[in-house]
C-alpha cells in the first residue's frame, strides 16, 4: 500500500514509518515539527519507499498520486505544563490537529477511497470511574479543564471519524492508545518515562508527584505498533484499546527504573500535578484486541526499560 502518516516525526509516527517500510509498503510521512523530531526519520533518508512532506495538517492537505491508507497521528501528546512540547502550552495547535487535522485527513481518505486509522487515546476516558477501561465506557472528562484541549480534541476526532464512516462510507478504524514508551521519545517532552530515566542515568533522586499511588499501564512501543498495524489491516470500525494491562503505580515504576539503572539516589516526593484532573488510575481492557486482532503485548515492563535505556544514554552522551 501507499500510506500517508501524519505526525511522522513523532515518537509513534516514526516507529510506524519504519515498520511499514520494512513490511514493504510505500510511506508518505507528514509533519510540521512543532513537537516532532527530524532525527527520528534520519535513518529513512534515501529510502526509496519513503517520501516526506513538511506540512501542518490543520491546513488543506494535497497528496499527489494514489493513497491507499491514511494514518492520522499528528498531535502534541505530553500533558506536562513545564515542557514547551506539552499540549497545555500548545492548546490551540492541539485542538486544531484533532479537529481540522482529522477533517483534512478524512477528506484525503474519502477522496482516494482509502482506509483510515485515527490515533485516539486513553485520555478520552478522563479520570475514569470504570476500571479497567473498556471501549464501551463513555468516560469521565472535564470539558473545560486544562487537559480538555487534548481530551476533547480526541473525542471530537473520534466522533468525526465515525460520522465519515456512517455518512460517507469511509473505511475507518480508531485505536485508543494507552501509555507507551521506548526509543524516539523526546528527552525534553516532560512525560514520566523520559524524566525518570534521565534522572536515574544522572544518578539523581527520581521525582514522584503526590504519593506515587496513581497508576499507569506502560506498553513498549514495538508491541503497540504491532497492534496498530494489525488494526489497520483488519476490518474493525469501532474503537479498539491497544495497551498493556499490567498496571503499576508511579512509585513502583520509579523503583524499577532505579533498580535497572543502578541508581542509588532514591526517590523524592513533590506536590501533585498542577493539572488538577490528572487521572488516578489507568488500565486498558484489551479483550477486544485479543479477540479481533489476536494481539496482546509480549514485552514485560522490566524488559522494555532495559531496551529503552540505551537510547537515552546515547542521546544524553553517556553511551
Amino acid at each position: 500500500m501507499r500510506i500517508l502518516i501524519t505526525g511522522a516525526a513523532g515518537f509513534l509516527g516514526s516507529h510506524l514509518c519504519t515498520r511499514l517500510i520494512k513490511d514493504g509498503h510505500q510511506v508518505i510521512g507528514m509533519d510540521n515539527f512543532v513537537t516532532g523530531n527530524p532525527d527520528n526519520l534520519a535513518h529513512l533518508a534515501g529510502e526509496p519507499g519513503f517520501q516526506f512532506i513538511r506540512h501542518d495538517v490543520s491546513d488543506f492537505i494535497f497528496v499527489p498520486g494514489k493513497v491507499d491508507a491514511v494514518m492520522h497521528f499528528a498531535s502534541p501528546a505530553s500533558p506536562n505544563p513545564d515542557s514547551p512540547y506539552g499540549y497545555t502550552n500548545l492548546p490551540i495547535q492541539t485542538m486544531k490537529a484533532g479537529a481540522l487535522g482529522t477533517h483534512n485527513t478524512l477528506g484525503v481518505a474519502h477522496a482516494h477511497r482509502a482506509r483510515y486509522l485515527l490515533a485516539s487515546t486513553s485520555e478520552i476516558y478522563g479520570d475514569p470511574l470504570e476500571h479497567p477501561q473498556s471501549e464501551s465506557y463513555w468516560g469521565h472528562v472535564d470539558p473545560i479543564g486544562v487537559r480538555s484541549v487534548y481530551d476533547e480534541a480526541k473525542r471530537f476526532a473520534e466522533a468525526l471519524t465515525m460520522a465519515y464512516h456512517r455518512y460517507h462510507g469511509v473505511d475507518t478504524r480508531i485505536v485508543r492508545i494507552f501509555n507507551t514508551y521506548g526509543p524516539n521519545m523526546r528527552l525534553d517532552d516532560g512525560r514520566v518515562v523520559p524524566n525518570l530515566i534521565q534522572q536515574a542515568l544522572r544518578h539523581e533522586p527520581l521525582t514522584v508527584y503526590g504519593d506515587g499511588q496513581q497508576t499507569r499501564s506502560f506498553c513498549y512501543v514495538s508491541d503497540l505498533i504491532e497492534g496498530i498495524v494489525r488494526l489497520l489491516l483488519s476490518d474493525e470500525h469501532d474503537p479498539v484499546n491497544i495497551g498493556n494491562p499490567q498496571e503499576t503505580t508511579i512509585l513502583e515504576f520509579a523503583k524499577t527504573i532505579n533498580e535497572i539503572a543502578g541508581n542509588p539516589a532514591g526517590i523524592v516526593f513533590k506536590p501533585a500535578s498542577r493539572l488538577g484532573d490528572d487521572p488516578q488510575r489507568r488500565r486498558p481492557d484489551i479483550t477486544r484486541a485479543k479477540k479481533i486482532l489476536q494481539w496482546e503485548p509480549k514485552i514485560t515492563l522490566e524488559e522494555g526499560i532495559r531496551l529503552t535505556i540505551p537510547y537515552f544514554k546515547e542521546k544524553m552522551g553517556l553511551a
